[in-house]
């Protein structure tokens, strides 16, 4: 399957924008003092932990799509 280079550029932005994005979630999540994410022990809660796994698949999504993108550019550049 061939990629054009505005698909190419679309997700190789993608997955870095899900990397922002959600690197500023987490760091919010984790400096959390509502008591959402953590209990008055600080202890997770289960508020943390299901925001967490979102994050974590996010991240491995993200990385997944911003580097078919980047092969999709390279395979236009060594094509031309």
């Amino acid at each position: 399957m061939k990629l054009s280079r505005p698909v190419s550029w679309f997700l190789l932005a993608f997955g870095v924008w899900s990397w922002v994005i959600w690197i500023t979630f987490v760091r919010n999540l984790w400096k959390d003092a509502s008591g959402l994410a953590f209990d008055d022990a600080g202890d997770p809660t289960g508020y943390f932990w299901v925001h967490l796994l979102l994050a974590v698949v996010s991240f491995v999504l993200g990385t997944i799509i911003g580097v078919i993108g980047l092969r999709g550019l390279r395979a236009l550049r060594r094509k031309s």
